[in-house]
């Protein structure tokens, strides 16, 4: 599907350098990376937390990685995209969707969205000195209100953004309640920037629904549904080239969705094992030996759980576990004990 391009969102704590490169060893379908949010970037011409591997190119082997940034300060950003570009990035992306009180409340993220006169002057000074870098921006509706993006979208109009992803709640929902894929279509006409959907695409059918709902986006950015079934964007993918072989569009359609050529679920417990087996070891490698690798594998657990039939019984067999031996020995539990969710 040569017109369909997928992401993987970023999560603080969990798609990391090594997320990623473990990632791309064992699924395939997704096109662009970004990285979690960077925050903090200091005066130095070389801040500290911009020298370690996980923005370092050589330690990320990735198609394509673009760096996020969390900042209202324009001098800030402008520092991180000078720095980023001498790393060889050729984007940065502003992350104006987080919906975290500890974020919003200090302006920053989806809490930066009810301040149009804001966001109208930090862009315009990082567009008067950002030369020929990239620069996106990832947002929400709104904080308080959908409406929010009302007075937002003619800002953004006024400049070259390379995209503008939307997820389509605001901050105060956090991830409750459902994705209002109606309220993104209908920005669709009124917005300059190539457009990117993100939220609630958790299935085959989540994609063909809102895709036919979104047309012509035909950029998505993934996010808990692939933490939860890392086979998605392949299935999506595979799904996608089935129903343009034979001229049609991608409907909710469990019984063509069946016929496409996928993985038998044995097939896809084994490499599911390997690649739990593989991030761990290559986290415990990267802490040296330490047990705080145990806090980012359990945060993947909270949503890779749902790939089980019984993902509570996998949760409770997870969540509690203190020490890595601990950890290991569950994690060959779940997988002798526990059915794959095909």
């Amino acid at each position: 599907m040569s017109d369909l391009l997928l992401s993987l969102g970023p999560f603080q704590g969990i798609t990391d350098a090594p997320f990623r490169n473990v990632f791309k060893r064992h699924f395939g379908g997704i096109d662009k990376f970004y990285t979690p949010f960077f925050t903090g970037i200091h005066k130095e011409e070389h801040a500290k937390n911009l020298q370690g591997e996980e923005i370092d190119p050589r330690c990320n082997d990735v198609k394509t990685l673009t760096p996020q940034i969390l900042s209202t300060d324009a001098e800030e950003i402008l520092r991180f995209a000078k720095q980023c570009k001498q790393l060889g990035y050729k984007e940065v992306n502003l992350n104006m969707g987080c919906p975290f009180p500890r974020v919003a409340n200090k302006k920053r993220g989806s809490g930066l969205l009810p301040y149009p006169d804001k966001v109208d002057a930090m862009l315009e000074s990082v567009f008067e000195h950002i030369g020929d870098m990239k620069f996106s921006v990832k947002c929400r509706l709104g904080y308080y209100s959908p409406d929010e993006i009302e007075a937002i979208i003619p800002i953004f109009n006024r400049f070259p953004l390379s995209e503008l992803i939307i997820h389509p709640r605001i901050g105060k929902q956090l991830y409750k309640g459902e994705a209002d894929v109606e309220r993104f279509a209908a920005l669709i006409p009124y917005i300059n920037a190539p457009l990117v959907y993100n939220g609630d695409i958790f299935s085959v059918d989540d994609f063909g629904r809102i895709r036919e709902a979104v047309r012509p986006v035909n950029d998505f950015m993934l996010g808990r549904g692939i933490l939860a079934n890392p086979f998605l964007a392949e299935q999506i993918t595979d799904a996608c080239d089935y129903a343009d072989a034979r001229g049609a569009s991608l409907q909710p359609d469990p019984v063509r969705t069946h016929r496409v050529c996928l993985p038998q679920p044995n097939d896809k417990t084994e490499r599911l094992h390997a690649y739990v087996l593989d991030l761990y070891e290559d986290r415990l490698h990267h802490a040296g030996g330490s047990p705080k690798v145990l806090g980012r594998m359990k945060e993947l657990w909270s949503y890779l759980m749902n790939s089980f039939e019984e993902p509570q019984v996998v949760w409770r067999k997870i969540k509690k576990i203190n020490a890595l031996k601990e950890y290991e020995d569950a994690v060959e539990t779940v997988f002798m004990e526990v059915a794959y969710a095909s």
